[in-house]
């Protein structure tokens, strides 16, 4: 069996500096085993499979695997998944794509030269139990003084937040990968316009306890979350710059913006790959 295969450059702001995603069209035929074997092959964040949609309203449906484990939803591949389906000469159903997944339809659309999606529904929400604060910030090598506030911002992952007092102190984190084990566990500082520029509002890191523990490029779906709790909270605005992926030589640039009731998630997709994969 050969199928269509894409990787593809999300959130990218320069050529291979952004987080890369597998995408293999018209999985209908295969197993889970099969999907997570594969996934854990391309050793990506994630890779994903369109499959037919099952839903009446959906353009396609998503399977998203880790090299580990399969997610509900994800950001990054949301826009490459929704980049990739536009390419191959689809047309969506209404003026925004509808993608289906495992959280349910989330729409995407163009916005300028870019892709965006809207927000899911939060599955938890609210301050973080005082267990698991301690945890995540053991986890982090931090204590309670390093940190402004905690808070879920959990949309499939199971992301808690931390939120750092600047810059300088998000790219200063080393985190304890052993300690993480488990956990998903994101941090969010403010740009400093003197010092840290102003192409950028805040700085973003995501640490992922699967595994052997890893850190994320760039991550769409803790930056939804992390969107959700600052501007519901005042402490954003409702449109803004996040960078992130800078402590691993990456440049991730994400766009976000409220728009009515709905937090839109935006960002660059560049495809790398053409090919087929042979299964």
């Amino acid at each position: 069996m050969e199928l269509t295969f894409r990787q593809v450059d999300v959130f990218a702001t320069e050529p291979f500096r952004g987080n890369p995603l597998a995408v293999i069209v018209g999985a209908d035929e295969l197993s889970d085993a099969q999907m997570a074997q594969i996934a854990n092959w391309t050793n990506l964040s994630e890779t994903t499979f369109l499959l037919r949609p099952t839903q009446p309203d959906a353009d396609y449906r998503v399977r998203i695997f880790t090299p580990q484990t399969e997610l509900p939803f994800a950001g990054h591949p949301t826009l490459g998944s929704a980049f990739v389906w536009q390419s191959l000469g689809k047309a969506s159903k209404s003026d925004v794509i509808i993608q289906e997944c495992g959280v349910g339809l989330v729409p995407v659309r163009k916005q300028a030269d870019r892709l965006a999606f809207a927000a899911p529904s939060r599955r938890r929400s609210g301050p973080v139990e005082q267990d698991d604060l301690a945890h995540a910030l053991r986890a982090l090598r931090l204590v309670s003084q390093d940190i402004v506030d905690a808070q879920w911002v959990d949309n499939g992952p199971g992301w808690i937040a931390l939120r750092l007092r600047s810059r300088r102190d998000v790219l200063a984190v080393q985190p304890d990968w052993q300690a993480l084990k488990g956990h998903y566990v994101g941090i969010v500082g403010p740009w400093d316009s003197v010092h840290d520029g102003t192409d950028a509002q805040f700085e973003v890191r995501a640490f992922v306890g699967d595994g052997q523990g890893w850190e994320d490029p760039v991550t769409g779906s803790l930056n939804v979350g992390i969107a959700q709790w600052l501007i519901e909270s005042g402490i954003a605005p409702t449109q803004y710059v996040a960078r992130q992926g800078a402590a691993l030589q990456r440049a991730g640039q994400i766009f976000v913006e409220k728009i009515s009731d709905d937090i839109w998630i935006g960002g660059n997709v560049v495809a790398r790959i053409f090919g087929t994969i042979t299964i």
